[in-house]
């Protein structure tokens, strides 16, 4: 009797042993699928993305758009569909003062770049500049800025508008005051022609505009965003058209080792720079996720036509930017299958 109770038993057990594991192993299959299911969304969206550059390249050969209607859409993106994107994703998330900090990583990240820029440039002065000016800043309100609002929702758009904050004192005029002044031999910085650059930008604006209402506790009538909505649902497909149209590799060959030593450096420092804000920061994890993918930007937009103001380089300027693109499309694709 005592031996069949024994033998009972250890059926008992063996039974619940097996239904256990066949429950982990569903288990272990539902994470997988889902993991799979997350990583074909992650990818399919992120080929639309570049489904609607390669559109508009395409529509650009085939003379559809000519070289010009670049600046046309470059236009409605950065003064109409991204202030409105700005907007209504501000009103649709609580800010807390901590979350300014962003701001600094933003401006740190492109007082890094231009720290290397000026290493890099040698003891020329024509040669610090171009670095300095072509090495530095991000490229968010047209690019990264469809991807964080389509993943992240929106509080990966207000990290992005907090960091792109900082970033744009860099972007939209201080590596250019700088370069200007380090290849002009000239010693001293004014900050005027820097603010005046800022205040021109229609997005800055926005950014100024929306933290002005925060800090007076203020918000703007439904009517108002519900115009802003209808708007900013344009800037995705919009920003990645213009990025189609006006995608153009051109420049000396011969200068190809160049051109990856910039990018090398670049995106050497991305890597390094999107662990630390990942696993070090003291934010939640969708903030340490956005700003992983955000450092992966390309290089300014602004700094090919800040070079021909220096009468710099603008083809080798030219084909920096447009490969900082292409690479930028493949990190920020890795990253978001990393981390999401």
């Amino acid at each position: 009797m005592f031996l069949e109770l024994r033998e009972c038993k250890a059926r008992s057990n063996s039974v619940s042993e097996g239904a256990k594991d066949h429950k982990y192993s569903l288990f272990n299959t539902g994470g997988l699928l889902r993991r799979t299911e997350k990583m074909e969304a992650i990818l399919m969206k992120a080929a639309s993305f570049i489904a609607v550059i390669i559109l508009g390249y395409g529509l650009r050969k085939a003379g559809f758009f000519k070289e010009e209607d670049f600046y046309v859409l470059s236009k409605i993106v950065l003064k109409i569909t991204l202030p409105a994107s700005i907007i209504v994703n501000f009103s649709q998330t609580k800010m807390e003062p901590s979350m300014f900090l962003l701001c600094l990583l933003g401006f740190g990240g492109g007082i890094l770049y231009m720290a290397l820029g000026w290493i890099m440039g040698g003891k020329d002065p024509d040669e610090k500049g171009f670095q300095i000016l072509n090495l530095s800043g991000y490229s968010i309100g047209s690019f990264t800025m469809p991807f964080t609002s389509s993943f992240f929702g929106p509080a990966g758009v207000v990290v992005t508008s907090l960091f792109d904050t900082g970033n744009a004192v860099i972007a939209l005029g201080g590596s250019y005051s700088i370069g200007a002044m380090v290849k002009n031999r000239e010693k001293k910085f004014s900050f005027i022609p820097l603010c005046k650059t800022l205040l021109c930008s229609v997005p800055f604006d926005a950014y100024l505009f929306m933290y002005i209402l925060y800090w007076l506790h203020l918000s703007l009538p439904v009517p108002v965003l519900n115009i802003a909505q209808l708007v900013a649902n344009a800037n995705a497909f919009l920003a990645m058209l213009m990025l189609g149209v006006g995608f153009k590799l051109s420049g000396d060959r011969t200068q190809m080792s160049k051109i990856m030593k910039m990018l090398g450096v670049r995106y050497g420092v991305a890597v390094l720079t999107a662990a630390a804000f990942y696993f070090l920061l003291p934010f939640s994890l969708e903030y340490r996720q956005a700003l992983a993918v955000l450092v992966f930007s390309p290089i300014a937009a602004a700094a090919p036509a800040f070079t021909a103001d220096m009468k710099g380089d603008i083809n080798l300027a030219s084909a920096v930017n447009s490969l900082s693109i292409i690479i930028s499309m493949v990190c920020i694709t890795c990253v978001l299958i990393a981390v999401l």
